[in-house]
């Protein structure tokens, strides 16, 4: 039997718990216009609007935002795309509720009030009703006491009228050079094509070339390494300037020198991405970003200096990457609601210092076109918060395979926001979206950066 004739459109989707943009640049990769994107932390929303200028950034705590003003939001971003003709249909609402009340590492208690969240993803979705959806979450929310909540949560979107699978997968297996593991809940309308899970596309390699090798499947590609992901960024301590801020103008031989350095992996990163169908950033390649350097004490590089990679170094507790090897999870560390404390980062493989936030951004599979915040602390909690971008694409394909849709591929250039959003603190960026506190939603007005270019 022939199959259908694809139809040639972009789908479109709504992003839920949005962070930074993780999984709405997998989303945009995969051919879908994300029209509207909520996040509760300014900050986080401030990112994500300079990544995505094109989509309506609602910043807003979920629980309390209402199906019409998420409705409003997705025709305002439907508008910003020039998608005149829009049914009001969503092809896709996807989202990561807060994980930290299912983590493994946290206290893992079943009444946190965060674990709730997961519910009103539940009610925005069944109110607006998508031909799919799909929730991450840690590992941990399928396993002990939170197995019930989940087991709830599917059988509510059953009753709803979609068809739910949840399945455990790993970001190594879809070309991410890190072991990060994350629950994808998918589910489809019952008068849809079912999506179904994305099958692996590499063979990851091992954490270390001398530790047990994942397994491993005919005909896959070999997955990239950590020395493939970073091995071509230049030494950040031959900048100076890095103390002060977090991106600095590269001279032409050390362009030149990472163009010859740089693996398939790293030239994807830079632009090279002969699968990426998002929309083309209209970005600065001569600008190293996101790359402020850390001060060490002279004692820790000599601790990082004597730990071999693939070692953790006992006082600190921080792991050295191991160049052939894959990175280990890359995690956020607590909000400022929780003491703000730091995850610890990893050793670089081959330098005496942890890596910079481009460098975890490379080994979460974000494009170098991307930025996130100046300050470390928020760069960093925004990589470990995200989806990677590449497993999101796998999932977000799977999607678009089921609607038997074929999407353009757009040729215009879209400029990026405006880089003051990459620097506002907490205070600046709650009173840029008119926010009284970062929890509570309010009429969107922005008092203090009232000329600030979309």
């Amino acid at each position: 039997m022939a199959r259908p004739s694809r139809i040639r459109r972009r789908p479109v989707a709504i992003d839920l718990f949005s962070g930074a943009g993780g999984l709405s640049l997998g989303l945009e990769q995969a051919g879908f216009d994300v029209l509207a994107a909520v996040e509760y932390d300014p900050v986080h929303c401030a990112v994500h609007e300079f990544n995505f200028p094109m989509t309506e950034m609602v910043c807003a705590d979920a629980s309390k935002l209402t199906p019409d003003r998420l409705e409003a939001a997705a025709w305002e971003g439907a508008r910003r795309h020039g998608l005149l003709d829009w049914s009001g249909e969503v092809d896709a609402i996807v989202g990561g509720p807060p994980c930290q009340g299912f983590s493994t590492i946290g206290k893992r208690l079943v009444d946190d009030k965060r674990n709730r969240l997961v519910f009103d993803f539940y009610r925005l979705v069944t109110a607006l009703r998508p031909r799919y959806f799909v929730m991450e979450n840690v590992p941990g929310m399928a396993s002990g006491g939170h197995s019930a909540i989940l087991d709830t949560f599917v059988r509510e979107f059953q009753k709803a009228g979609y068809e739910v699978e949840a399945k455990v997968m790993s970001a190594a297996d879809f070309g991410v050079p890190q072991a990060r593991r994350r629950l994808i809940v998918l589910g489809t309308r019952r008068d849809q094509n079912t999506a179904m899970h994305p099958e692996p596309l590499f063979n990851p390699v091992p954490k270390t070339p001398n530790s047990k090798a994942p397994l491993q499947r005919p005909g896959a590609m070999r997955g990239p390494t950590v020395w493939e992901a970073i091995g071509d960024l230049p030494d950040l301590d031959r900048f100076a300037a890095l103390t002060a801020t977090d991106e600095v103008r590269l001279p032409s031989r050390t362009l030149e020198a990472m163009e010859q350095k740089a693996s398939d992996y790293a030239s994807a990163m830079r632009g090279r991405d002969r699968q990426d169908l998002s929309h083309p950033r209209l970005w600065d390649k001569g600008l190293l970003t996101s790359s402020a350097r850390t001060a060490h004490t002279i004692t820790s590089i000599q601790r990082f200096a004597s730990t071999f990679p693939g070692d953790t170094e006992p006082v600190s507790r921080f792991y050295r990457l191991h160049p052939g090897g894959l990175c280990n999870t890359l995690r956020a560390g607590t909000g400022s609601e929780r003491g703000a404390f730091t995850s610890p980062r990893p050793i670089h493989p081959k330098l005496p210092r942890v890596i910079s936030v481009r460098e975890a951004a490379r080994l979460h599979s974000i494009p170098d076109w991307f930025r996130l915040h100046a300050t470390k602390w928020h760069g960093f909690r925004q990589i470990g918060n995200a989806v990677a971008p590449r497993m999101g694409r796998a999932v977000a394909e799977a999607v678009v395979d089921a609607l038997q849709v074929s999407p353009r591929v757009p040729r215009k250039q879209v400029a990026l926001g405006n880089t003051q959003l990459l620097n506002m603190t907490m205070q600046e960026a709650t009173a840029y979206y008119g926010v009284d506190r970062a929890d509570v939603p309010a009429p969107r007005s922005r008092p203090a950066y009232q000329r600030m270019a979309a």
